[in-house]
């Protein structure tokens, strides 16, 4: 017998989520709004500026109890 452990994907609930874009052409690093530390946040991967945009996503809570953001 073939007892499979995956699990069925479930349809997780997804909003249009403000996020913060690379604007280096050549790379594709992106994160959400709510977990920025910075008014104008670097590309952690390049450390190219980066532009708000918007995307569908999963819907995340962001329980950090600091979500202040400080300018560089």
């Amino acid at each position: 017998m073939y007892y499979s452990r995956k699990r069925p994907m479930v349809d997780l609930p997804e909003e249009m989520t403000t996020i913060w874009s690379c604007t280096n052409e050549e790379c594709n690093g992106w994160m959400r709004d709510n977990f920025v530390f910075l008014v104008q946040p670097v590309c952690g991967q390049c450390n190219a500026l980066m532009e708000k945009s918007e995307k569908m996503l999963p819907i995340i809570a962001n329980t950090s109890p600091n979500q202040t953001k400080t300018t560089r």
